[in-house]
């Protein structure tokens, strides 16, 4: 069974920094590319990131490029988005998802896991 699980989510003031992480199982991680999405209150998902299974191919949304790092760890099965100079359009509910293959394009929705998702708040 596929099991996708984030932390690391919380309240943080403008301008702070938190990482998320995603553990997966059930899988063999290294084989597949993986993202993050998120969801704002009242809107759809939106992606943020994602990352081939060799932790190559890195890309990210234009609302977050620069200021978001997304890395793997193979040997770990973890995924992670390191969130620098936080704001307050950034509160979303953050879930990391797995793609059907070792590649993905820009933006691209097709995945076919997702996990639960960690909320990120982020207000003074």
């Amino acid at each position: 069974e596929v099991q996708l699980v984030e932390s690391g989510g919380g309240l943080v003031q403008p301008g702070g920094s938190l990482r998320l992480s995603c553990v997966a199982s059930g899988f063999t991680f290294s084989n597949y590319a993986m993202s993050w999405v998120r969801q704002a209150p009242g809107k759809g998902l939106e992606w943020v990131s994602g990352i081939f299974s060799s932790g190559a191919g890195a890309l990210y949304a234009d609302a977050v490029k620069g200021r978001f790092t997304i890395s793997r760890d193979n040997a770990k099965n973890t995924l992670y988005l390191q969130m620098n100079s936080l704001k307050p359009e950034d509160t979303a509910v953050y879930y990391c998802a797995k793609y059907p293959a070792r590649f993905y394009g820009y933006g691209a929705k097709n995945y076919d896991y997702r996990g639960q998702g960690t909320q990120v708040t982020v207000s003074s």
